[in-house]
């Protein structure tokens, strides 16, 4: 096998550990690339191509992480991660641990680590590398990438739900909401969202959005039918398609072109979080992004005048 084979058959799981560490669709492909790179430049043979891959990509990673840190923390409003329609690397003895481990949520909380933190979690018990190799990944010893381990896991774990729906009950209850937001049917919506159920979005201040957000059954199931109905009357469309391995949906302009997508997490039955993504800079990867605030001038016009 060639060295470039060898590349393209680990470029999934180099891509999947990429985009874990820095939750981003095309800071995860430039790394990659960048790993492609350093092999490819690479004077000898190393003893396990997938081992050099990986540690490349996640110093890579975690380099990035580093710097990206501070252009987040100086982001207009709240930051979500780039969403991602499908992962491309599957593992059928980590399945459990692959899924949940790209949930918006999840990503969320790993934004909490450090950088090295998070590259030992994500390495460790995402991808069940062995010590050994993760040592090797991030430059430090054994023992420290233990303690790391084991600091990154309190964090994960302080801040998980305690009680996550399975992912018959997601998809039961997914069929339900988008069938009520079709219909315009508040009542419905309001069957399955939680009494403090959150609306947010990510705009980045490129995109229309909610303010802070919109709290609460009542006002959620009102806003959502009150924004579906003059956004179908102008030919916007809504497909329903798993973002980051959870429920969603990816909305788009009469012309095609993507204005925002939408996920939510599922507990005790009902649906919690609201997150919509409308940043057209997170959007790009996804395909042609749509003029949103055009959108939305239009769809006003339409509930101003219905009959037009």
């Amino acid at each position: 096998m060639t060295r470039a084979e060898e590349f393209l058959e680990l470029r999934p799981l180099l891509f999947s550990i990429a985009y874990r560490i820095l939750g981003s669709v095309s800071e995860a492909e430039d790394a990659v690339q960048e790993a492609w790179l350093r092999y490819d430049a690479y004077p000898g043979q190393p003893a396990s191509a997938k081992a050099f891959l990986s540690a490349t990509v996640s110093r890579i990673a975690i380099d990035v992480l580093r710097s990206a840190r501070v252009r987040r923390e100086e982001y207009a409003g709240r930051w979500f991660p780039e969403p991602l329609l499908a992962d491309p690397y599957e593992d059928p003895e980590r399945s459990a641990e692959l899924a949940d481990s790209v949930s918006t949520a999840a990503l969320l909380l790993l934004e909490r680590l450090s950088p090295l933190e998070r590259a030992v979690f994500v390495l460790r018990e995402v991808f069940g590398f062995g010590f050994d190799e993760v040592a090797s990944a991030v430059g430090r010893s054994e023992a420290a990438c233990r303690q790391l381990a084991v600091r990154a896991r309190r964090h994960m774990d302080s801040g998980r739900a305690r009680f996550e729906a399975d992912r018959h009950e997601r998809e039961e209850l997914a069929g339900r909401f988008f069938d009520a937001l079709r219909e315009g049917d508040v009542d419905g919506l309001r069957e399955l969202l939680a009494a403090d159920v959150q609306l947010i979005g990510d705009s980045g201040g490129n995109a229309p959005l909610w303010g802070q957000g919109v709290f609460g059954c009542d006002n959620v199931a009102r806003i959502l039918t009150a924004i579906m109905e003059p956004f179908a009357r102008i030919g916007g469309t809504m497909r329903t398609h798993e973002v980051n391995g959870q429920p969603g949906a990816i909305f788009h302009d009469r012309d095609g072109k993507i204005i925002n997508t939408l996920a939510f997490d599922v507990l005790d039955g009902r649906i919690q979080t609201i997150r919509a993504v409308l940043n057209p800079d997170k959007l790009r990867h996804l395909g042609p992004v749509a003029d949103a605030w055009a959108v939305i001038r239009e769809a006003n016009q339409a509930r101003r005048h219905p009959t037009t």
